[in-house]
């Protein structure tokens, strides 16, 4: 019998290290990944054999049983699953966090086959079983294949590969599957206690679809070995549905759902959901190749992670389970993308758990601002992309406004509009408490006009497109003109600034000179009640904080000029008025007028055209002030 050695993959020495030291604290979970791994390949040859039943053709049976052999200090985990070739050996098994699965379907993808997409990373989670095991062998027989392959590691260099011997053949369970055999370390002791073993199991894969046996001739089987979305919600505990959530979601012992979804959806389609919304953030949240973590089944067949109309992008951070009784088990992934059954489905899960969220915001505030805090802005990608969801979406929205320091609806704000008020008035920027301060909103507030704030880059995206809120129009504060003249100032200097508006020709005529290369247009504002200058965007051109996030992200030149308003009434424009009319030619009013423009640009967030020129104006405005 030929033993072949070979090293593992590039890096390996290093990724094991961070396996088996660094990636689980818990050592329980080893046996948590091989149970998931033994799972997969159970439900891979189920799904495998509708397409092909001689695959299954003297089969008895799917099923995972765990035993130890105290004496030999061994632990195996056997599954009745669709087993390994030699070539699935080495390439699985031979390099770190690489995927079977993963490789299958890359390799369907080009070829255009039909398959699974199944859930195994049979990898990283593997190789954690070194954590307890001095060395680790794997028997397997592929589904309709005689050779059965022996693979050994001790998770130093590398592995060897050979023929199973007979004595090793006979740990399988049926006509294929998988054996993998722990030899335990002595700090790991009590895995080799059965007892320890079951408490593992029902601690962390009681829900897993198909019996776990402990023990080699066990009859009983530890977990239950049901579907829990199918069972009636009067017989779950809050314990199985975060055990359930755990499992789903791979945050065992790190968090807990914030709300639990769980119905049976009857009538031209019948699915079932079992659906989770942690309380913590995924890290990779805003990653745009971020897949949802929600699982297709069919009739308790499990079928894919990977379908992409199951859920809508801005419900990514949902966990667990639907279940469709309408779909057939042999359905392409292909095919899922463009199916009325999933579409349905989505649209049905979408309003679910919209019309939960907004349950959730009457009965617990606390909870349901926790939830907008961490998911808000994703959630509001549907407003821009989900027209049929609009109306449920903005049920649930929050905002912040100039009205308080707490987050407001949009309803709430629409209950405190002005006599005579017909838009709704809104700034975005990327701070909320700096838009509080932004010289923009100051005539709005002296006028007890509440503005909103929107501090969320997808909020300038869905404003272009929704337009208005129960017939009440959106309007930036920082593009075109405002007219506030309806609107009775609370302030006398609001007076002084109109009676001024006429006496500011000098001035204006001077700044739109010189300032050409940097403003479109100089004119007197309605919006300034304390600042004596401030930018805003033409009519025809895209809000300030648009053009920001556009240059910042896409290399965007707009190519456009902002407008510079001025306060006509402040002190300083009344003192740089009177320069102006005595002679445009002074070196101070030139730069008093560049200094104007780049406190502009300072105030609303954006460098200032030439730092060193702007230190060196305020260095001799600075000089000038304290000789005078």
């Amino acid at each position: 019998m030929t033993t072949e050695n070979m090293n593992f993959g590039a890096d390996v020495s290093h990724l094991l290290e961070i396996v088996t030291h660094a990636l689980y604290t818990n050592k329980d979970v080893f046996l948590r990944e091989l149970i998931s791994n033994a799972a997969d390949a159970c439900d891979r040859l189920r799904y495998d054999a509708i397409q092909n039943p001689a695959l299954i053709k003297g089969h008895q049976g799917y099923e995972i049983r765990i035993h130890t052999v105290a004496k030999e200090r061994k632990l195996i985990v056997r599954d009745s699953g669709v087993g390994m070739t030699r070539d699935d050996l080495i390439a699985n098994l031979g390099t770190i966090a690489k995927s079977g699965t993963k490789a299958l379907m890359e390799q369907m993808k080009q070829a255009g086959a039909q398959g699974p997409s199944l859930i195994g990373q049979f990898g990283v989670g593997f190789y954690s079983s070194f954590m307890v095991a001095n060395s680790v062998d794997v028997v397997s027989r592929f589904a309709g294949s005689d050779d059965v392959w022996a693979w050994s590691s001790s998770g130093n260099d590398g592995f060897n590969i050979r023929e199973a011997t007979d004595e090793e053949k006979s740990q399988l369970l049926s006509t294929s599957g998988t054996a993998v055999i722990l030899k335990i370390k002595d700090d790991a002791s009590e895995f080799l206690l059965e007892e320890k073993v079951r408490i593992v199991v029902t601690t962390y894969s009681n829900h897993i679809s198909l019996p776990v046996y402990v023990g080699k001739d066990e009859k009983v089987a530890v977990n239950s070995a049901s579907a829990l979305w199918m069972k009636p919600k009067s017989e779950i505990s809050e314990v199985d549905y975060n055990e359930f959530f755990s499992i789903t979601s791979g945050s065992i012992g790190v968090d807990v759902p914030l709300l639990t979804a769980h119905w049976k959806a009857e009538g031209k389609i019948e699915y079932t959901a079992l659906l989770f919304i942690p309380n913590l953030r995924p890290w990779d949240l805003y990653d745009p190749s971020r897949k949802h973590c929600v699982r297709l089944y069919v009739r308790r067949v499990f079928i894919t992670d990977e379908c992409g109309g199951l859920v809508y992008p801005w419900l990514r951070f949902l966990r667990g389970v639907v279940d469709s009784e309408d779909l057939p088990l042999n359905i392409s992934r292909e095919s899922l993308q463009q199916n009325a059954i999933v579409d349905k489905i989505r649209s049905g899960v979408a309003k679910r758990i919209l019309g939960d969220l907004e349950k959730l915001s009457k009965n617990d505030g606390i909870a349901f601002q926790s939830f907008w805090l961490q998911f808000g802005a994703v959630v509001k990608e549907g407003l821009y992309d989900a027209p049929e969801h609009r109306d449920d979406i903005f049920k649930i929205s929050q905002f912040y406004s100039t009205h308080s320091m707490t987050m407001t609806s949009l309803d709430d704000y629409l209950s405190r509009m002005k006599e005579g008020q017909d838009s709704i008035y809104y700034m975005s920027g990327e701070n909320v408490e700096n838009l509080r301060h932004s010289p923009q909103i100051e005539g709005l507030k002296q006028r007890g006009l509440e503005v909103l704030l929107f501090t969320d880059t997808i909020d300038d995206f869905w404003l272009p497109i929704v337009m208005d809120f129960k017939g009440k129009k959106f309007v930036s504060v920082t593009k075109g003109a405002i007219d506030l003249s309806k609107f009775k100032s609370e302030s006398a200097s609001e007076e002084e600034n109109k009676l001024e508006k006429n006496n500011r020709s000098t001035l204006i005529t001077f700044l739109k000179s010189h300032l050409e290369e940097w403003v479109s247009d100089v004119r007197v504002s309605d919006r300034l009640t304390d600042s004596p200058v401030c930018l805003v965007a033409s009519d025809k051109d895209a809000d300030l904080n648009v053009t920001r996030i556009l240059k910042a992200n896409q290399n965007y030149d707009a190519k456009t000029k902002p407008v510079l308003e001025i306060n006509a009434g402040h002190p300083l424009i009344d003192q740089l008025d009177s320069m102006a009319v005595i002679s445009t030619q002074t070196e101070s009013l030139r730069d008093a007028a560049d200094l104007l423009f780049d406190q502009a640009l300072i105030i609303q967030g954006q460098p200032v055209n030439d730092p060193s020129a702007f230190a060196k104006r305020m260095a001799n405005f600075l000089r000038r002030g304290l000789a005078a």
